[in-house]
């Protein structure tokens, strides 16, 4: 029979190898898993079927019981007065001596710009005060000047009238030694005529025609210094009436030549007015 089974086994499989090892492994882990139990439950070693009794005990005479103890009450609680603070007055900070120093810098430097601007304002008003009088002088100096200008003129003009009265008639830049001229153009004394004659006012009514005969005294401008009567028209209100009208013309042409005789005599006949 064993010879028959062993030819058998030749060709089974071979057993897998680790057996033995695996067997041995689980059998640790097995031991260690009933431990873990066995840890894990408390187990009561006491007996729960205990008899208890009950004894009161009895004194052999009667005694009294001891008074309760009355408890005393507890203490009021003792308010305290609360006073309130007194706030202190806070100190007053020192003065910050770095301040007013530029304080008082800052005050000087201005008081002296002020007293800076006040003395050129000062010198300002001083040299515009100058500035006016030299001009007050100058425009002084000028009404001066003026004034000696038309005194001279009126000088000259006198000197040239006195001359004149003296009976020069020739113009003033005549070189000639004759007492008088030759005499105007020939119609120089109708054009001094016709010059007078509107101005003349007269409205009376006169016989015959008389005859007014002047004598004008003329600058060489051309301006009448004066006119009288010569030889009067024998009217009174002719010879004034032709003087106001010489008045009232005041300035004469002048000649061809572009002079004014000094002395001109010209007449004014009534009907010609």
């Amino acid at each position: 029979m064993n010879a028959a089974a062993a030819p058998h086994l030749e060709f089974a499989p071979p057993p897998p190898p680790g057996m033995l090892r695996a067997f041995g492994v689980a059998i640790a882990a097995h031991l260690l898993l009933a431990l873990a139990l066995s840890l894990g439950v408390r187990w009561k070693h006491s007996d729960d079927t205990l008899v208890s009794a009950q004894a009161e005990l009895w004194s052999a005479s009667a005694l009294s019981a001891a008074p309760k103890e009355v408890l005393a009450p507890p203490p009021e609680p003792v308010l305290q007065k609360t006073v309130p603070a007194v706030e202190q007055p806070t100190p007053p900070a020192p003065p910050d001596i770095t301040t007013e120093q530029n304080k008082r810098e800052a005050k000087r430097l201005a008081d002296d710009e002020a007293a800076k601007d006040k003395a050129e304002d000062k010198k300002k008003a001083a040299l515009l005060k100058k500035d006016e009088a030299k001009k007050e002088a100058k425009r002084q100096e000028e009404l001066d000047k003026a004034d000696a200008k038309r005194t001279e003129e009126q000088r000259q003009d006198n000197l040239k009238r006195m001359a004149g009265l003296a009976g020069g008639t020739g113009a003033p830049g005549s070189t000639g030694s004759a007492a008088q001229s030759s005499g105007p153009s020939a119609s120089y004394a109708g054009r001094i005529a016709a010059r007078i004659k509107p101005n003349i006012v007269f409205t009376e009514e006169l016989s015959g025609n008389p005859k007014a005969e002047v004598e004008l005294r003329v600058a060489p401008e051309g301006s009448i210094i004066s006119a009288r009567i010569v030889k009067s028209s024998g009217v009174k209100a002719w010879d004034e009436a032709v003087l106001r009208a010489i008045d009232k013309t005041a300035v004469l042409p002048r000649d061809t030549d572009g002079r004014v005789p000094s002395v001109i005599p010209i007449g004014f006949n009534y009907k010609d007015k």
